[in-house]
């Protein structure tokens, strides 16, 4: 292939992507915040309505989060916002368990300045989100722990941190009792200040309490259904593609996978 062809190859790939990762954002949150319910179709022409996008790109966004556990495909592409069971949940704070004790372990006293900078300023957000919705606080808290995997430069470690938190944290949006994000925004505190302590043992032992206790804190209390139009909930979150942080994060395990 010509180098100009392969250039205008690979720049319509990356464009996609960035269209794809647009879809992916403005859903994940969608579903998260709980304005998509359980059970609510996805159909790829209106994603592609939406969003200005093909059926193709629509469908590659659906996938996706497929993978993370927000979107379940069913037969002749059909496509409807994910209902984890409760006993699902547990396995996945299982697992998720054994995954950031890892991330922390590679972390301990390796974070530089600008990292604590950012992982401070996440959680001064959170903070300030207290006094809102619990699944915007829900979706923050998450965002944290996706913050650290990003930062041990392992795309795989990122991935598979990125799906099974999203998973928990689309349980804990559906069935969660009034988030504790007091307890959590102290407990993602002391595990920064372990890790620039560099005390790895502490630091492990933290984020494995820390995210059973999010788990047991939580209570099966499904929230009532509500009928309402897909384009009209997907307006807002189309328009504000916030969390730039998590955006980045994405783009460079897209770049290293």
């Amino acid at each position: 292939m010509a180098p100009r062809a392969a250039a205008r190859k690979t720049g319509r790939n990356s464009e996609s992507s960035d269209k794809v990762g647009v879809i992916c954002r403005a859903l994940r949150r969608a579903i998260i915040e709980q304005a998509l319910e359980p059970g609510a179709r996805l159909p790829e022409d209106s994603l592609g309505e939406r969003f200005g996008v093909s059926r193709t790109i629509a469908r590659h966004a659906l996938g996706q989060l497929a993978a993370e556990g927000l979107v379940e495909l069913r037969r002749n592409r059909i496509a409807v916002v994910a209902t984890p069971s409760w006993q699902e949940a547990r396995d996945a704070f299982d697992i998720r368990i054994e995954l950031e004790r890892l991330v922390v372990r590679q972390l301990a006293g390796k974070l530089t300045k600008a990292q604590v900078a950012d992982l401070n300023a996440h959680v001064d957000a959170e903070d300030r989100s207290r006094d809102g919705s619990d699944a915007v606080s829900i979706r923050l808290a998450t965002e944290f722990h996706i913050l650290l995997a990003s930062m041990t430069n392992s795309p795989i470690l990122l991935r598979y941190v990125s799906e099974v938190a999203y998973r928990c944290c689309l349980t804990l949006s559906l069935y969660s009792r009034p988030h504790s994000s007091e307890c959590g925004i102290t407990e993602h505190r002391a595990i920064i200040a372990a890790l620039v302590q560099g005390d790895e043992a502490r630091v492990m032992g933290l984020m494995h309490s820390h995210l059973d206790s999010v788990a047991t804190r939580a209570l099966v209390a499904p929230t009532p259904r509500r009928g309402r139009d897909l384009l009209d909930i997907l307006a807002p979150y189309a328009e504000e593609d916030g969390s730039e942080r998590v955006v980045k994060m994405a783009k460079v395990a897209r770049g290293r996978a």
